[in-house]
């Protein structure tokens, strides 16, 4: 099965319920691509302001959000799968920039989901870096959320998290709303209640990191991806956090098809741009 394209590049902006690729890359540096963070976007209503939300922020994500020219400064929530430098280095300068780089100061608060450890984590970010990590001028409400446990965001969509097989913390996100639903792996291992746990998702961004002759128990390949794929059923596989080794030598797409998965897929690229509607 070739790769489908049923996405976009991703406009100046960010359109009504919307996935948008900020960074699909690793640990390993590449001039191309930021490291993991991906944006979500979802319209409000006249009770419920909009939802802007950013999982992970790795290395490079704060530019390559820039080059994409979305609102960055209008983040309204972040969701952080785990502790990984590739999944959250970009922080601090977050942080920083919402305290010194906004034309206007904000005074929305800003809500950081993420597993057991997060707030300790921030505040020993904060310890190394400056208070600006949790004091930058508006309030910051840290969430940590155990496997199993789902709340709503103050938009409206419903945020539920999902043990995964990587680190002791790790976390995988599904995100709900009335008419979208977006799944999110994280770094993850071979689980079979997390192919169940994002059944019938919108769009499902899967980390594909090795391929299958370099297995190990906390990343997937492209037979481990498929069978996660086959029992959650997405409209759009989105593989990603793909090493450079692994996406330049094969169609990773096609690789993930032979091992038995049917349905529409894409490999990620910073500003693939994919509507979460239903329908």
């Amino acid at each position: 099965m070739s790769e489908a394209e049923p996405a976009r590049d991703a406009p100046d902006g960010a359109a009504a319920d919307e996935l948008i690729v900020v960074g699909c890359g690793t640990v390993v540096p590449e001039a191309d691509r930021a490291a993991s963070s991906y944006w979500v976007s979802s319209p409000g209503t006249e009770s419920a302001p909009d939802t802007r939300i950013l999982f992970d922020c790795g290395p490079g994500a704060l530019q390559a959000l820039a080059r994409l020219g979305l609102p960055w400064g209008k983040i309204t929530d972040l969701a952080i799968t785990h502790f990984h430098a590739d999944h959250v280095g970009a922080l601090p300068g977050l942080f920083f920039a919402l305290k010194h780089g906004l034309a206007r100061p904000r005074n929305r608060p800003l809500t950081v989901w993420g597993p057991a450890g997060t707030r300790g984590f921030l505040q020993k970010l904060a310890g190394a870096c400056g208070d600006f990590v949790l004091d930058p001028g508006f309030s910051v409400l840290v969430e940590e959320l155990s496997p199993g446990e789902a709340r709503d965001l103050s938009g409206g969509p419903r945020l539920e998290a999902h043990k995964t097989p990587h680190t002791e913390e790790s976390v995988a996100w599904r995100l709900d709303g009335g008419a979208f639903s977006f799944g999110y792996t994280g770094d993850t291992g071979p689980s079979t209640a997390l192919g169940s746990f994002m059944r019938g998702v919108n769009a499902l961004v899967c980390e594909c990191s090795l391929p299958d002759s370099q297995a190990t128990d906390n990343h997937l390949t492209p037979a481990r991806v498929a069978e996660l794929a086959a029992a959650a059923c997405p409209r759009l596989l989105v593989l990603t956090h793909i090493y450079p080794h692994f996406r330049m030598g094969h169609d990773v797409s096609r690789l993930v098809a032979e091992a038995g998965y049917a349905g529409a897929t894409c490999i990620a690229r910073e500003g693939l741009g994919v509507s979460l509607t239903n329908g």
